[in-house]
């Protein structure tokens, strides 16, 4: 695997890639202030649900390093994006520690080994000659190392499984075109881009035999609240009697929330979907990055602790 890490914590600094200029630039921008990484976040800098709360953690970190005021620190990053449980999560776990440094720093460092967990428990759903589908970007760029949904698949191709995956573009901001698919380019694995409107078509032709996706946030109940579009995959994937698996972290799973009903999804500027096409000036734009997924639609939940078939079961990840 040979993918940049998305967040470097060098000698006391913060660096961040910018995510917006892959996959044609490789750029880093060093991060010098809580409010800079809360801007960062907000703009699509560093995004997926762990990596933001990495970032949050870390600019936590430079905060109680300049002597900004921690608590507007800490309101500043958790108002960046509303939707992932991960940037809250990380962001009161610094303000309750007694070295903000050091707990930014475990918070990356137990990502990367929840990561890998997540890839040895999912590595036996990819069986050979077979094809999986990953929607958005839940891989390396969007954690610490080898993603979350990605994960299964990077450790199945280092240990020779032959399978290959399909990846969709993921309107408005094309996260699996731009990110995922170069990520697996990077790494050698035998992938395949296509428009989001395919999938179904696909499912049908028998080309497709599973789905891994990533989540931002997974309720109480087992709800997934994951970037738009997963919702339409999982009930594709339940008509034609596709495997449909959610891989997570321990820390974007939210006891606290009963549903994906109760979350509020955030809804972005009409710029990134008008941007993109030839649209009419002045037409209206619902522009939702998230959408719910049903617990009842979820075949397994691939968590860092083994996998979970019955979401009464993730309690575990309190």
């Amino acid at each position: 695997m040979s993918v940049p890490a998305a967040i470097r914590w060098e000698r006391g600094g913060l660096w961040l890639l910018d995510q917006r200029k892959l996959p044609e630039e490789v750029v880093y921008e060093e991060q010098t202030s809580a409010s800079m990484v809360a801007a960062s976040i907000a703009g699509m800098k560093v995004r997926g649900a762990p990596a933001i709360g990495i970032a949050a953690a870390y600019g936590m970190a430079l905060a109680s390093r300049t002597g900004e005021d921690m608590a507007r620190a800490a309101r500043l990053l958790v108002a960046a994006r509303p939707t992932a449980v991960n940037l809250a999560w990380a962001v009161n776990r610094v303000l309750r520690a007694n070295d903000a440094v050091a707990e930014a720093e475990a918070i990356h460092r137990e990502d990367a080994e929840m990561c890998r967990a997540i890839g040895e428990h999912g590595m036996e759903l990819i069986e050979p000659e077979t094809a999986v589908l990953t929607h958005c970007n839940a891989g390396a760029l969007a954690v610490s190392s080898l993603g979350t949904a990605t994960a299964p698949l990077y450790l199945a191709h280092e240990a020779g499984i032959r399978f290959r995956v399909f990846v969709d573009e993921t309107r408005p901001l094309l996260q699996g075109a731009r990110l995922t698919a170069w990520e697996l380019v990077q790494s050698g694995i035998d992938v395949t881009l296509i428009c989001d409107s395919m999938v179904s078509h696909l499912m049908s032709e028998g080309t497709i035999q599973s789905v891994i996706v990533g989540a931002d946030r997974v309720t109480a109940n087992g709800d997934v609240v994951n970037k738009i579009g997963t919702l339409g995959i999982a009930i594709a994937s339940r008509y034609h009697g596709i495997p449909f698996h959610v891989a997570l972290p321990s820390s974007t799973f939210d006891p606290d929330t009963k549903t994906g009903t109760d979350v509020e999804i955030e809804q972005r500027d009409a710029s990134e979907v008008t941007g993109s096409i030839r649209a009419p000036r002045g037409v209206h734009v619902s522009n939702p990055a998230f959408d719910v997924t049903p617990a009842e639609l979820v075949t397994s939940w691939i968590t860092d602790r083994g996998l979970i078939e019955n979401a009464r079961d993730l309690a575990v990840l309190k």
